[in-house]
């Protein structure tokens, strides 16, 4: 395994304040790059903004603002995510970034030099909400099914396309070679159904006069870029592509050796596993990654949506039940790969059982009695001992299971408690002193396994487990105070 490690969210558009489904993808990227750093891995964590193309233009608008300092004003909103979810990522990238705008007219002439690129007239559906042409076997009741509150618009112009249609075998073929490429499995097969079917060459530039926010079409100021296809650069633009070619090169590997993961909701199956993937091959990129695709979160079973407006605020939930909270709901209720419901209920239900009586109790107990008894761990022989393969962790967090591996977390706490009901070291203290203090010795050696193997999912808390062993003191506040009423 290559000491090197990339991982990537997609980019949000700053269109509206961050929601929960952001939070979801870029906590589980942090979970994964924690843990990449506690193997020893060299680590570059990469997020940012996505902040070009036409429902950005007409919010700016909306606004009264120039698009510029609209999105300076979103982008920072965005920033707030890491102080607020305790987020580890090395590199935050802007499309509107200088060298990310070079990198992506670098890009645009590399698929024009492979004869990828080319001028036609068209008439297309069009939904802004998506940023994507609709095809009449795509809509639901005439509508895009993302955004049925939109109503899709008829562009009709000349534009620049990309030769997608040119990809079908080539992108079958890579499918067929890698058969990680996408996980879970079951996101290859719609993948693989989706590209079978046949590939449309799609336009890659918008009219200037009509929709002026965007990069300029290289030897072309009529154009600018059209926002997926600048976006999407951004993956190697951030590894300092194409000019610092070592450091992409090492980050970035191969299809044999990738090095790259990135993390998506299903929403963007096409356009991070068949549109990307073709414009790599097109650009003479190596097609270099794994792609991890995870589902939507849900409010009684609808989806949330910025253009639905029910959508919930990652921010409100921190203040109110601090970041470890709303990370292990991300990261052990919500299923990896598939949908999740979020409701207030249930998380203040999953709240008491898990953190105020499960985790946050049980490391009181047992600091109470190794405190009050004088039993300490041995600290210098600690760290060796650690073994991350134990109950598949290790495993699961390698091949993206993040739920998983959260659950062996999980069962551990459960199996500590039960430990404790058991042997009853509080009892037995006074009448076989010896048998209690090994007792409380095993309590104490769990609890710091516990510890460390929670860092990558609840950092701030297993920093508090950590130091309080280490310390041999009790909690004077609760990790996780109880939710009454």
């Amino acid at each position: 395994m290559s000491n090197k490690f990339y991982i990537t969210t997609t980019l949000p558009y700053v269109n509206a304040a961050p929601h929960i489904g952001f939070a979801l993808e870029i906590v589980q990227a942090d979970v994964l790059a924690r843990y990449a750093r506690l193997r020893g891995r060299d680590v570059v964590f990469n997020t940012g903004t996505d902040e070009h193309g036409l429902k950005i233009y007409r919010k700016a608008l909306e606004e009264g603002k120039e698009p510029q300092a609209y999105v300076d004003e979103y982008a920072a909103k965005f920033e707030r995510l890491k102080k607020a979810l305790n987020i580890s990522y090395t590199n935050f990238i802007r499309t509107t970034d200088k060298h990310h705008i070079e990198a992506a007219g670098d890009f645009w002439r590399r698929c024009g030099q492979a004869g990828d690129i080319y001028k036609k007239f068209y008439k297309i559906k069009y939904c802004v909400g998506c940023e994507l042409e609709k095809t009449d076997s795509e809509l639901v009741e005439g509508k895009c099914p993302v955004h049925p509150n939109l109503n899709l618009e008829e562009i009709e112009e000349e534009n620049y396309f990309f030769r997608f249609s040119k990809y079908q075998q080539p992108l079958l073929d890579l499918y067929a070679k890698h058969p990680d490429f996408v996980v879970p499995n079951y996101r290859l097969a719609e993948i693989k159904n989706f590209v079978s079917a046949g590939l449309q060459d799609f336009s890659v530039s918008r009219l200037k006069e009509k929709m002026p926010w965007g990069i300029p079409v290289p030897g072309d100021d009529a154009h600018v870029m059209y926002v997926w296809f600048d976006a999407l650069i951004n993956y190697v633009s951030t590894l300092g592509w194409p000019q610092n070619r070592k450091n992409f090169e090492d980050f970035w590997g191969t299809m044999e050796h990738p090095n790259a993961l990135q993390i998506a909701g299903k929403d963007n199956l096409r356009q991070q596993s068949a549109i990307w993937q073709a414009m790599l091959l097109s650009a003479g990129v190596p097609t270099s990654r794994r792609i991890l695709i995870h589902g939507f979160i849900t409010s009684n079973g609808e989806k949330m949506s910025k253009s639905l407006g029910n959508v919930v605020d990652p921010f409100a939930i921190v203040e109110k039940y601090g970041t470890d909270a709303l990370r292990y709901w991300l990261t052990k209720e919500m299923p990896t790969f598939d949908d999740g419901d979020f409701t207030t209920e249930r998380f203040e239900e999953s709240y008491n059982a898990s953190l105020a009586n499960g985790l946050g109790n049980l490391v009181s107990r047992i600091m109470k009695m190794a405190s009050f008894n004088g039993v300490r761990l041995d600290w210098e022989k600690l760290n060796g001992d650690l073994n991350w393969e134990a109950d598949g962790y290790a495993e699961y967090l390698e091949t993206a299971q993040i739920q998983q591996a959260a659950e062996v977390i999980w069962r551990r706490v459960r199996k500590a408690d039960r430990y404790i009901q058991e042997k009853e070291p509080f009892k037995t203290i006074k009448t076989d002193p010896g048998t209690a203090k090994k007792d409380i010795l095993a309590l104490l050696r769990e609890l710091w396994l516990i510890g460390r193997i929670l860092e990558p999912f609840m950092p701030e808390t297993s920093a508090r487990i950590i130091n309080a062993i280490k310390d041999n003191h009790e909690i004077s506040r609760p990790l996780f105070p109880r939710l009454d009423g």
